[in-house]
């Protein structure tokens, strides 16, 4: 086991194109980090060079103290599990698991007893002698593990393992990989697109944006405190409500304006974020989480000041709970608007009466049915506040 540690590392392609910049990230030794991000944020560039499959242009890279920046990727002492398994077709289960050792030149006897143990571990013992073809997706990834697994390695990297499954296998699959991470205490790295898979398999998780880290953290952090706008956006299922709004009143009684509407904020709201002091008066970015609004009719007894008053235009009823989706005449924040270039955010036009979608997740008790009004009460002790012109979060 071994720590790895990226400091200040960059990669330019000879076009010109930088890929990552800057990135330091500490990863712990034992520790699961998993990096997140949409298409093209450079989360595999980041992980391949920390493999030596691409150069690292600036920068260190340090794994298990020692710098590794042209150590060639054999003498890494790290195994990687690719997106498509990397198998080879024309060899048995035992032989693709024990293959890197027979190219160490383990002995044999060595080999036998490292790729039973690691079947044993992975449910695999009764598979060893068949071939890839003849295995299910999920024992096809099994597989790649265990070839992970017997080489005893300082770190696992893994480039979105679960990507090619159906989606029970792969929630199946992501809690056997946590469990066997934690059971084998190895340093991993792991990327995936899916902030759902990030959530729920890391101890920490970073989240890149265009080669820029944006943040790492805990999941739960992650999700209470998004350190700016895209973050706020990219965590959490459904995604948060970003709106354009203005924080008026007085420090003793500061209300949220949104379009028309106007919610009354808790004094705790800035005794807690003294950054919005300074804002009253202007324009923020408001964020509001889909789980943060109740319907009315379920949340008895809450305050007038605190709801958003609107319509139901679309219903999910998903058992456990409801999403409704309703209008409100207040403009979307566009991430991309943001000085620092959030990824292109997809906003639903205007309807004919100029109010644009937005979504809550609400109890199943809810009576809501389309076309009928709606009244959503807002907790608006936790609503986020971002700077609009730099995307950050305003709290300290």
């Amino acid at each position: 086991m071994a720590e790895v540690v990226l400091s200040e590392v960059n990669k330019v392609y000879p076009n010109g194109f930088q890929a990552i910049t800057d990135l330091s990230l500490e990863i712990a030794d034992g520790e699961f980090l998993v990096l997140v991000g949409p298409s093209g944020c450079g989360k595999s560039t980041a992980l391949r060079m920390v493999a030596g499959l691409e150069e690292i242009s600036s920068g260190q890279l340090e794994i298990g103290e020692r710098v590794v920046n042209d150590v060639h990727p054999k003498d890494r002492d790290i195994a990687m599990v690719f997106q498509n398994y990397a198998l080879y077709p024309h060899m048995s289960v035992a032989d693709n698991i024990g293959f890197a050792l027979k190219l160490a030149k383990v002995p044999k006897k060595e080999i036998a007893e490292r790729v039973h143990r690691a079947a044993s571990t992975l449910d695999l013992t009764e598979q060893l002698s068949k071939k890839p073809g003849q295995l299910s997706g999920g024992q096809r990834q099994r597989v790649a593990m265990g070839r992970a697994i017997v080489r005893q390695p300082k770190a696992f990297l893994m480039d979105e393992p679960l990507s090619n499954l159906d989606a029970k296998l792969r929630v199946q699959m992501r809690a056997e990989i946590a469990g066997l991470q934690r059971e084998l205490g190895v340093t991993t790295v792991y990327v995936t697109h899916d902030q759902v898979e990030a959530m729920t398999m890391g101890d920490r998780v970073a989240v890149l944006k265009r080669g820029l880290l944006q943040q790492v953290d805990t999941p739960q952090q992650l999700y209470d405190s998004p350190d700016n706008v895209f973050v706020a956006g990219f965590i959490g299922s459904p995604s948060m409500n970003l709106m354009k709004g203005s924080l008026g009143g007085t420090v003793e009684q500061p209300v949220l304006r949104l379009g028309s509407l106007e919610l009354t904020l808790d004094q705790s709201v800035l005794a807690t974020r003294p950054a919005l002091e300074a804002y009253l008066g202007q324009d923020v970015v408001i964020g509001i989480r889909p789980e943060d609004m109740e319907d009315a009719v379920v949340a008895t007894g809450a305050p007038e000041g605190q709801m958003l008053v609107t319509e139901t235009s679309l219903v999910e009823s998903l058992g456990s709970e409801i999403i409704l989706h309703f209008p409100v005449d207040v403009e979307p924040f566009a991430i991309m608007e943001a000085e620092f270039e959030g990824e292109d955010a997809v906003i639903a036009s205007a309807d004919e009466s100029g109010r644009y979608p937005y979504v809550a997740r609400v109890s199943p008790r809810s009576p809501a049915k389309v076309g009928e009004p709606l009244a959503l009460v807002v907790d608006t002790a936790r609503v986020h506040f971002f700077d609009p012109a730099s995307g950050l979060a305003l709290r300290d």
